[in-house]
């Protein structure tokens, strides 16, 4: 992993266009292609990013750039689009690299990766027609829970929680922004899934056009039949 922290101005090109003024920067540069773009602030979400697989190009800035002050620039092309991301170096502040070895992955409390193990089983839990692409769909920003095809066959993200809070909510927010990116995928939509769900995360869901689904996990793994119940 490279970590450059850089005095720098940021573009995003393509089907969406962005752009990010002259700031002092993090950029984070993984082993799996992905570049990210932070900044001090924001929680851990980067202002802007491209995903995996992509090409990272680094070159001298022309005539007007150099005038302007940049000294470096760096382009980013995405492998599957022709979008880019180019970042105008105009001082780095520091740079180092570091090889973090394989990740073990993310270890879930086993009430949560029980949830997800039996969703994929059941997944017909959240509709009649759904069907499973498959547990664990990795992103450059972490793994998604649960990929799926709903009875139409759009693609649908699912984020599962013992207890869903807002931080769960913003969680599959970033996953859905990213996953929106890829043209095999979009559009993609969203399910927030947990045991209990709060109502303010029921609230934020809601304005961001994600459904939510309360899961019975009794019911799930057949310790409990939730229609023999009195109340």
């Amino acid at each position: 992993m490279r970590l450059v922290i850089a005095h720098c101005s940021v573009d995003y090109v393509g089907r969406l266009k962005a752009h990010l003024p002259l700031a002092t920067r993090l950029l984070l540069v993984k082993a799996d292609g992905s570049v990210l773009v932070h900044s001090d602030g924001g929680s851990y979400k980067p202002l802007n990013w491209m995903s995996p697989p992509a090409s990272l190009r680094v070159s001298s800035p022309d005539e007007v750039d150099l005038e302007l002050g940049v000294v470096e620039q760096w382009t980013v092309q995405s492998a599957k689009t022709d979008d880019r991301l180019i970042i105008n170096i105009h001082e780095k502040i520091s740079e180092s690299s570091h090889d973090l070895g394989v990740d073990p992955g993310l270890i879930k409390d086993g009430v949560e990766a029980d949830l997800q193990r039996l969703l994929a089983e059941q997944i017909e839990t959240l509709g009649q027609g759904y069907s499973l692409i498959r547990r664990e769909y990795f992103t450059a920003i972490g793994p998604v829970d649960i990929l799926a095809r709903d009875a139409d066959g759009a693609t649908v993200a699912i984020e599962l929680k013992r207890r869903g809070d807002i931080d769960g909510v913003e969680q599959l927010t970033r996953y859905l922004e990213l996953l929106n990116r890829d043209p095999l995928l979009a559009p993609v939509r969203g399910i927030f899934a947990a045991q209990q769900i709060k109502p303010q995360a029921k609230v934020l869901a809601n304005d961001r056009g994600i459904d939510c689904v309360t899961l019975d996990y009794d019911v799930m793994r057949g310790v409990d039949d939730s229609e023999s119940r009195l109340f």
